[in-house]
């Protein structure tokens, strides 16, 4: 039994050092294989810088201190803004989605870069089968051959497919840059949340704003009219007086609704950008109305925007995504190698499974090549070469589209600046012409009908102002959309100053 056990155990050696020979010599194949590989397909190489002119259309002033474009809405000295916002960018469902579909990509690129490693299975079975005596084998005439067998097999089989043309390697590039585009598509969605949520915290607090002077203006056309009917009693005025100014009093009290109706709809939207329900900041509707800073704003070269622009990096990850691909289309002409290997035990008795004796290897390299296919092959590497093409114009088409963004907002906030500042100059002289009614009031040179008309002219004057500087307000929020704000790149900056102090 021993002597049995000792020339078991000397073949399960001697198999050993076969399995060892075959592995070297595939392991020869493989080494000259992988030193001979090479990816087929163009290699990727940065777009040619696109004309984007020598600097904007409108002049830039420099100020002392850029404002940090990845948090811009922390320097505007509104704590509730930053609570909104910091809120919307953990708990906003679009950035949620955002999120999924990076890790989704991750996850392809993640299967892409397995297809480079060997694939290994292991597996165990016990097979009864019994065969017919009447069949092809004449089982039942071939002595010591039973008609029923259980088989017990356990072993690995592995597949490898050697990247002689560099096929995996481009498809890994291009998994990688898709990850990478979905990635600032994503920074994308953070920007666009940000500007949603500072644009409806700006449209709540204006409209709170315009709803308190509405309000006053109310209250003193109330007692414009109550005077007029006072002095048609006294018969120093006509009916017609009385009429305008009820008509006045009514044009002012049927405005409420409205601005009531912004100021609700804009602070139901803060909700449901927080990714919560749309009543969630109902509060904001009695919190005291709080002044819109504007402050300089960095813009940069006209090249940084291209820096700071998500959709124009996504662009150029998807065009080396796709210059990738011709590689992997490109790579199917030429020749594929194969290497199956397995081993294992297989034996007709449990007792004998794993006994030296009942080892089974195999190795087996495949060489193919796909000689004729119709031209299916070279058909698809020319599709791949115009989805190429269409990948450098969109990413062309980005710069361009991202260049135009930040010209229209740049005029756009400079124009809100203008109309802010000159309103704000109308606002300082009805000031001035108020403060000049209440002294001949309270000299008893003029009639309180006449206070409150300069009242009235006063309270027109702040609603125009209000109305303004909340247009430049949300004009700003553009511009730091347009030029990439929210998502930290650091670029060297210059700054435009408001013009008016506001």
């Amino acid at each position: 039994m021993k002597q049995r056990k000792y020339m078991k155990t000397n073949h399960f050696v001697d198999s050993l050092q076969r399995s060892r020979g075959c592995s070297r010599s595939a392991a020869l194949v493989l080494a000259s294989a992988l030193l001979s590989a090479c990816a087929v397909g163009p290699e990727y190489r940065a777009p040619p810088p696109v004309d984007t002119g020598e600097g904007w259309t409108r002049p830039v002033a420099a100020a002392s201190a850029p404002v940090d474009l990845a948090r811009w809405w922390a320097t505007l000295g509104d704590p509730v803004l930053e609570r909104l916002i910091d809120t919307a960018l953990t708990q906003n469902l679009d950035l949620r989605q955002a999120a999924a579909r990076i890790d989704e990509a991750r996850a392809l690129r993640d299967r892409v870069a397995g297809n480079q490693a060997p694939l290994v299975t292991l597996g165990t079975s016990v097979n009864r089968r019994g065969q017919s005596q009447n069949g092809p084998l004449p089982v039942g005439s071939i002595p010591g051959l039973e008609a029923e067998q259980t088989i017990y097999d356990a072993g690995f089989d592995a597949a490898w497919e050697a990247d002689l043309f560099g096929a995996r390697q481009r498809a890994l590039e291009s998994s990688s840059a898709r990850l990478q585009a979905t990635e600032a598509e994503a920074q994308g969605v953070r920007m666009r949340i940000v500007a949603e949520v500072a644009r409806a915290r700006f449209n709540a607090v204006g409209a709170g704003n315009e709803l308190r002077i509405q309000r006053a203006t109310l209250e003193t056309l109330q007692q414009s009219l109550e005077l007029t009917r006072q002095r048609l009693a006294q018969g120093d005025v006509a009916a017609a007086d009385v009429d305008t100014a009820y008509a006045q009093w009514a044009t002012a009290n049927a405005a409420l609704p409205g601005i009531e109706a912004r100021q609700r709809a804009a602070v139901l939207s803060l909700g449901v950008l927080l990714g919560a329900p749309p009543e969630r900041e109902l509060a904001l509707l009695d919190a005291a109305p709080v002044p819109l800073a504007l402050l300089p704003l960095p813009v940069g070269e006209r090249a940084d925007v291209l820096r700071r622009r998500p959709d124009v990096v996504a662009a150029e990850r998807r065009l080396a995504a796709s210059t990738a691909d011709i590689g992997v289309a490109t790579a199917e002409l030429f020749p594929k190698l194969s290497i199956g290997a397995g081993g294992g035990f297989q034996a007709l008795d449990s007792g004998d499974w794993f006994d030296a004796s009942s080892t089974r290897f195999s190795i087996l390299p495949l060489i193919s090549w796909r000689l004729f296919d119709g031209g299916r092959v070279r058909a698809e590497i020319r599709a791949r070469e115009a989805a190429e093409r269409q990948a450098a114009l969109a990413y062309e088409q980005a710069v361009l589209t991202a260049l135009g963004d930040a010209e229209r907002a740049l005029g756009d906030y400079r124009a809100g600046l203008d109309s802010l500042e000159r309103r704000q100059l109308a606002l300082q002289a009805s000031r001035r012409s108020h403060d000049h009614a209440s002294a001949r009031y309270a000299a008893g040179d003029i009639a309180r009908v006449e206070l409150l008309a300069a009242e009235r002219l006063l309270f027109e004057a702040e609603t125009a102002s209000v109305h303004a500087h909340t247009a430049a307000a949300i004009e700003l929020v553009a511009l730091y959309k347009a030029l990439g704000g929210g998502w930290d790149a650091p670029a060297p900056v210059a700054t435009v100053q408001p013009e008016a102090d506001l």
